[in-house]
């Protein structure tokens, strides 16, 4: 059994050089897709990383540790329920992550501190799929060595049956899901987590027999899955475009077309905003805590990678216009643009489609015909080929 070692009963030779690391302040953010973990070392620490089954857990051992922190500041989020720590012997100590659902470390990572006072242990995990837990534990190997050490980076977790390299990767999202049925219809009050998810299988069967496209559903039935997870999904299948499907209610039911929208820090206009305040409040409807998401998420648009990702995105935005000009009706300006959650990855192109709106009549009519949906899914894949002609020649 671990057991935590309080920070009393740490004395001042315990942190000399000679004697155990002290780990002496830890934290831990996170959601259901992602948790983060930092634990600040007065030297740096060797670690290795294991997985168990039965519960599922995550476990990093390291040289014998002093922790000096009060438990609470690991306390169990996002995706663990149990998190336990301490010395396993005079040599050595352990870090126990016990899962709420399978997970792995996408990264671990020793960096000094500034000023060269310590080090942090950074601990990235993300949820992954059972099939692939199971194949961590199976193949892992206990004992000589690391099986995962500090300097093996990965700022993604590969898919269960990963694409070939020369295929172009499609993320279709289902908006919303599960406890979170999003809009209704104005006449029918069909919700919208049924009309997105019809849109999301169409395209996927339409896209299913082209040629280098491999195209899958973040979702594939009536299940909640949080904005992040979403994102993660998309990341994990190493997807090279992610569209998200959409058909949301306005105050004012004569507005009525089709809209794409790409992400930015700044909403194109109000309309745009108020959007995505809705949509990104999907997460909170189902109960999920926004707080404790991690600092490298909502600071993801500042990163050099979104800048150029989000080329990629608009250029998709304009050909899906594009390709609806004269045959699906667009409202004013139909390019728009708002910080929408789900279109985060910073390393994949994605763009909101949001199909018509349930609050207008007319929209809702077309939303629930199965002709339209099916020309809907014709129109997107003539676009989809002509945004990855340019993007595969010049090697993105």
């Amino acid at each position: 059994m671990l057991i935590a070692i309080p920070a009393t009963e740490v004395t001042a030779v315990q942190a000399e050089q000679e004697g155990p690391l002290l780990a002496y302040s830890a934290r831990i953010a996170g959601d259901r897709a992602r948790t983060r973990i930092v634990i600040d070392f007065d030297r740096k620490p060797e670690v290795e990383v294991r997985y168990m089954a039965k519960p599922d857990r995550i476990v990093v051992d390291m040289p014998a540790t002093a922790f000096t922190f009060p438990n609470a500041d690991l306390k169990p989020t996002g995706l663990f329920k149990e998190i336990r720590f301490g010395a396993m012997d005079a040599n050595s100590a352990r870090l126990v992550l016990t899962a709420e659902r399978p997970a792995k470390l996408a990264s671990a990572e020793v960096k000094e501190d500034e000023g060269g006072n310590g080090y942090r242990l950074v601990l990235d995990a993300e949820m992954v799929s059972r099939p692939d837990f199971d194949t961590l534990v199976a193949t892992q190997t206990w004992g000589g060595g690391a099986s995962a050490a500090v300097d093996l980076r990965g700022d993604r977790v590969a898919a269960t049956d990963p694409a070939k390299d020369d295929e172009f990767v499609i993320a279709i999202d289902a908006g919303h899901g599960g406890i979170d049925a999003g809009a209704a219809g104005a006449e029918t009050k069909t919700p919208e987590k049924e009309i997105t998810l019809a849109f999301a299988r169409a395209l996927a069967e339409r896209l299913k027999n082209e040629k280098g496209i491999t195209a899958f559903l973040t979702r594939e039935g009536d299940e909640f899955l949080s904005l992040s997870e979403r994102v993660t999904i998309a990341r994990q299948h190493r997807a090279d475009l992610l569209i998200s499907f959409h058909a949301d209610t306005l105050r004012q039911s004569g507005i009525r077309g089709a809209t794409v929208y790409t992400i930015s820090d700044t909403a194109s206009d109000h309309m745009a905003a108020d959007l995505a305040e809705r949509e990104n409040l999907s997460d909170a409807v189902a109960g999920v805590d926004l707080a404790s998401e991690p600092t490298e998420v909502t600071d993801i648009l500042l990163d050099l990678t979104r800048r150029e990702t989000q080329a990629f995105s608009v250029s998709m935005a304009n050909a899906v216009i594009g390709s609806f000009n004269g045959q699906v009706q667009l409202i004013n300006n139909p390019h728009r643009s708002a910080g929408f959650r789900v279109l985060q990855a910073h390393d994949v192109p994605s763009i909101l489609l949001e199909l018509g709106f349930l609050s207008n009549k007319d929209d809702e009519k077309l939303l629930l015909d199965p002709q339209w949906r099916e020309k809907i899914a014709s129109l997107l894949a003539d676009a989809i080929k002509r945004y990855r002609s340019p993007v595969v020649a010049n090697g993105g």
